[in-house]
């Protein structure tokens, strides 16, 4: 299992950014906004840590690593602005503090689709984690074919004026479903690409992505029997 963790932005990075921004007075206090993303890469790597042991304790115990790897990410400041501004929020630090859960975040790819909620349940179970939000795209996937389980958790970070508690968002999907997720995505942002080639595309994509769960899950079947 490979955890993937990215750079942090540090002060000068997002001071970079915000000059871009024809709205960067309305932030406000930049240092501020530098403690935001500190504590929430600190929040990111806690539950990448706490992920990672619970891998190599089913490891262990039960001769299965339900995680193939993970990758951790930290919103760009361009692209926070441009989620509040959608949402209609006020821009400044009280909608970033209460309003904005994946500022930092986390994907964990797993290797069959009972590991999915074998993850979810492992860590949600944990006394320090507490689960704000759910959404199953699993179960529920959206219009496109999208399938993927997405959690907003809070998490205590420890620091040296207090402990605070840090939403950080965990998106859970197999092996197959990233694949499809990731190829949906450079479809949409590739922008490049003739309007009817893109429309041809989208609907095998939803197409496949059908099918791409009907073989996961056979596959799923097969693995059980194995382990039985």
């Amino acid at each position: 299992m490979i955890l993937e963790r990215s750079n942090f932005m540090d002060v000068k990075q997002i001071m970079k950014e915000l000059d871009k921004l024809p709205m960067k007075s309305e932030i406000g206090d930049l240092k501020e906004l530098a403690q935001i993303y500190q504590l929430r890469h600190s929040g990111v790597n806690e539950i990448g840590t706490k992920l990672e042991n619970l891998d190599e304790e089913y490891s262990m115990n039960y001769d299965h690593n339900p995680i193939h790897h993970m990758e951790e990410r930290m919103k760009s400041v361009r692209s926070l602005v441009g989620k509040i501004q959608r949402k209609g929020y006020p821009l400044n630090m009280d909608t970033i503090h209460h309003k904005i859960l994946d500022v930092g975040g986390i994907r964990v790819i797993t290797n069959y689709i009972d590991d999915v909620y074998r993850v979810e349940d492992a860590l949600t179970q944990q006394s320090d984690v507490t689960l704000i939000k759910r959404k199953d795209y699993i179960k529920d996937p959206k219009p496109s074919g999208y399938r993927s389980l997405h959690l907003v958790v809070s998490v205590p970070v420890f620091q040296s004026n207090g402990v605070f508690d840090v939403p950080i968002e965990v998106q859970l999907r197999t092996i197959g479903m990233d694949m499809w997720a990731s190829l949906e995505h450079k479809l949409r942002y590739k922008t490049d690409v003739p309007e009817e080639k893109v429309e041809q595309h989208t609907g095998n994509l939803k197409e496949y992505a059908s099918e791409l769960f009907d073989i996961e899950s056979k596959m799923q079947e097969i693995f059980r029997d194995l382990q039985e």
